[in-house]
């Protein structure tokens, strides 16, 4: 199977829950649209410099993260990122790479927005099981009154 790529907004999700509150113009909402690779070998979501001085986006934390080829970094995380993906949305972390850095869709991005990869296709598409949006799935305990 070759790389796939997937189409995704990036919003600024500070800007546009104020934009939602009527406190921020929503033209003025940074937004920009990104080819990312998905990855579901990778966990979060990760940005460049590039995209994050786009969206300006504040750093909430620094993690340490493990790359690619085994060796241990620190990097900044931003949020809140709003994503869309055709019907689907979610809010997240991002994790910054320095420079033009490929950004990445992670597994935790994937799953909140339920979609797959479907390999015949090479291609991240929405969950077939729940074309209309996604269904997130929550386990709970049941308590019982003893």
């Amino acid at each position: 199977m070759g790389l796939i790529y997937a189409e995704i907004e990036l919003i600024n999700g500070l800007e546009s829950g104020l934009a939602r509150k009527s406190q921020f113009c929503i033209d003025e909402v940074k937004k920009i649209r990104v080819s990312m690779l998905v990855d579901s070998g990778a966990y979060y979501l990760t940005i460049n410099e590039n995209i994050q001085e786009v969206l300006q986006l504040p750093v909430v934390r620094q993690k340490r993260v493990q790359l690619a080829d085994g060796r241990f970094e620190v990097y900044d995380v931003v949020a809140p990122v709003e994503l869309w993906f055709e019907n689907r949305d979610t809010v997240c972390e991002a994790i910054v790479l320095p420079g033009d850095n490929e950004p990445l869709l992670g597994a935790i991005p994937m799953e909140a927005l339920d979609v797959i990869i479907d390999p015949k296709r090479q291609q991240m598409v929405v969950h077939p099981d729940h074309p209309d949006g996604p269904i997130l799935k929550l386990k709970s305990a049941v308590r019982t009154n003893s």
